[in-house]
C-alpha cells in the first residue's frame, strides 16, 4: 500500500485546498433501488421483491417493480453521469438476475444487461465500480435459510466467480458486500428490512455468515486471476456519549462495538470486539478459528458509507441492546431523522486510519434526504439544504486528507431519487425523478457537484451557489 497523500494548496489563496490530482469523483446506486423490472428476461425473485409484496411491510405498499426504470433507461442515466463529469459509477448487481435460483444455471440475459451497462460507462469515460451484494438475496436461497445457512459462503463464492469471469475483463474495482451491519441489524435483529426476522440468535449467525461470504468472495477474486482490486463497503457512525457518566460511556462503547468495530475487526483484524458477547449474552455463539482467517483475507481498499453520528445513552436493563440513541437538540436533521454532522466524517476517517492502518479509503456513500421544492420552469430543483450538506461533507473529506488520511475518492449517494427501502418519500438523488413519468431533472446539488468535480474541489472555497 502507498502512504497517505496530502492535499495541495493552490496559489489563488492560502485557504484554497484542492483534492489530489487523481482523486476519484463518483456517484452510487444499488440494483433493487433503481433498476425496476425485477423479474424481466428470466430473472429470479429476490427476498426484497418478496418482502415488498408482503402486505404491511412497506410504506403504502411501495415496491421496486418500476423504481427508476434504470433497467430500460440506463443509457439515459449514463448520459446524466457524463454531464456531471463523473469519473466512476458505483452500482450493484442483482444476484437473482444472474442466477435465478441463486445457484446453478446462469441467466445470460442478466449478464448481458450488466455487460451493456459497463460498455456504455466505458464509452463515456466512466469507470465501473461493482458491488456484488447490496441486500437483495435470491428468494430461492432465502428459502434455504439465506444468511443463516452456513452453505451460503459457497453460494456467494460461486456467484462472485461467475460475475468475475463474465465482467472482469472490464471491471477493475469490486466490493463484496455493502453494509453487512444493515443486513444483520435491519434484516435479522429488528425485521424492518428483508427477510423481516427478529431474533438476536439469528442476527449473530447472519452477521458471521456475511463475513465468511465476504472472505470467500475475496478468495474467489484472487483465484480468478483477474487484474484489479477488491474491497468491502461498511457503514460507520461515530458514537458520542450523551454524558460523562460511566453508564453512558459504557453504553457508547457497546454501541460502537456493535455498529462500527464488529465487521471491520472481523475483516481487518481477524476477530470480533469483546463487547459483543456482553451485548448478545446467550445468543452469542462460539465461532471456528478458521472462519476468522477466512474473513480477514487481505483487501485492497475499504469503502466507508457515512451519513450521521450517533449520540448514545444507557438503556435500562432488559431492553434491546441496552442503549438508546439521543436526538441532539437544535441540530438540523434530514427527512430520515439523521443529524447533519459533517465534522464526524473527518473524525471517522481518521479513526479508521488510527485503528486499522493506512489502507486506501473511499467514501462510497454520502448524501442526504430533504424535501425538494418544485422545479424552476421544469429545469432545476432548488435544494439549498442538500447543497449545504454536500459542501460541508466534501470540506470534511478535505480535512481528513490534509490530516494524512489516504482518502482516494468520493461517491455521492445517490445519483437518482429512488426506492429508499420501503418508501419513495425519502429523496437522496442529485437528480429528481418524477416516478409517474420517469423524467429526470437536475437539482441545484447536481449543478454544485458538477462544479466541484470540474474544479477538483476548488469550487468549495468559493460561493456555495451552483455554477
Amino acid at each position: 500500500m502507498t502512504g497517505p497523500r496530502k492535499a495541495k494548496s493552490t496559489r489563488e489563496s492560502p485557504a484554497t485546498v484542492t483534492f489530489p490530482a487523481d482523486f476519484l469523483w463518483g456517484a452510487a446506486t444499488s440494483a433493487y433501488q433503481i433498476e425496476g423490472s425485477p423479474l424481466a428476461d428470466g430473472a429470479g425473485a429476490s427476498n426484497w421483491h418478496r418482502f415488498c409484496h408482503t402486505p404491511g411491510m412497506t410504506e403504502e405498499g411501495a415496491t421496486g417493480d418500476v423504481a427508476c426504470d434504470h433497467y430500460r433507461r440506463f443509457a439515459e442515466d449514463v448520459g446524466l453521469m457524463r454531464w456531471l463529469g463523473l469519473k466512476a459509477y458505483r452500482f450493484s448487481i442483482s444476484w437473482s438476475r444472474i442466477l435465478p435460483e441463486g445457484r446453478g444455471a446462469v441467466n445470460p440475459a442478466g449478464l448481458d444487461f450488466y455487460s451493456r451497462l459497463i460498455d456504455t460507462l466505458l464509452e463515456n469515460g466512466i469507470a465501473p465500480w461493482v458491488t456484488l451484494y447490496h441486500w437483495d438475496l435470491p428468494a430461492a436461497l432465502d428459502d434455504r435459510g439465506g444468511w443463516l445457512n452456513p452453505d451460503i459462503k459457497g453460494w456467494f463464492s460461486d456467484y462472485a466467480d461467475t460475475v468475475y469471469r463474465a465482467l472482469g475483463d472490464r471491471v477493475n474495482h469490486w466490493m463484496t458486500l455493502n453494509e453487512p451491519w444493515v443486513v444483520m441489524d435491519a434484516g435479522y435483529q429488528f425485521g424492518v428490512h428483508a427477510p423481516g426476522h427478529r431474533s438476536p440468535f439469528e442476527a449473530a449467525r447472519a452477521a458471521h455468515n456475511l463475513m465468511r461470504a465476504h472472505g470467500a468472495g475475496v478468495q474467489a477474486f484472487r483465484a480468478s486471476g483477474r487484474p484489479g482490486q477488491i474491497g468491502l463497503a461498511v457503514n460507520l457512525e461515530p458514537k458520542y456519549a450523551a454524558s460523562r457518566g460511566s453508564r453512558d460511556q459504557a453504553a457508547t462503547r457497546r454501541a460502537d462495538a456493535y455498529m462500527n468495530r464488529w465487521f471491520l475487526d472481523g475483516a481487518l483484524r481477524g476477530g470480533y470486539p469483546g463487547e459483543l458477547s456482553e451485548i448478545f449474552g446467550e445468543a452469542w455463539p462460539e465461532f471456528a478459528p478458521a472462519d476468522f482467517k477466512l474473513m480477514s483475507q487481505p483487501i485492497d481498499f475499504l469503502g466507508i458509507n457515512y451519513y450521521t453520528r450517533g449520540v448514545v445513552r444507557d438503556h435500562p436493563k432488559g431492553r434491546p441492546l441496552s442503549w438508546q440513541a439521543v436526538k441532539p437538540a437544535k441540530r438540523l436533521t434530514s427527512v430520515t431523522g439523521w443529524e447533519v454532522h459533517p465534522e464526524s466524517l473527518t473524525r471517522v476517517l481518521g479513526w479508521v486510519r488510527e485503528r486499522y492502518g493506512d489502507i486506501p479509503l473511499y467514501v462510497t456513500e454520502n448524501g442526504s434526504a430533504f424535501p425538494d421544492p418544485p422545479s424552476v420552469r421544469g429545469k432545476t430543483h432548488i435544494d439549498p439544504r442538500r447543497v449545504s450538506y454536500l459542501n460541508a461533507h466534501l470540506k470534511a473529506a478535505q480535512s481528513a486528507i490534509a490530516a494524512g488520511v489516504d482518502l482516494r475518492g468520493y461517491f455521492a449517494w445517490s445519483l437518482l431519487d429512488n426506492f429508499e427501502w420501503g418508501s419513495y418519500n425519502k429523496r437522496f438523488g442529485l437528480f429528481h425523478v418524477n416516478f409517474a413519468t420517469q423524467k429526470r431533472t437536475p437539482k441545484a446539488s447536481a449543478h454544485r457537484y458538477r462544479e466541484v468535480i470540474r474544479t477538483n474541489g476548488v469550487a468549495l472555497s468559493l460561493s456555495g451557489k451552483p455554477a
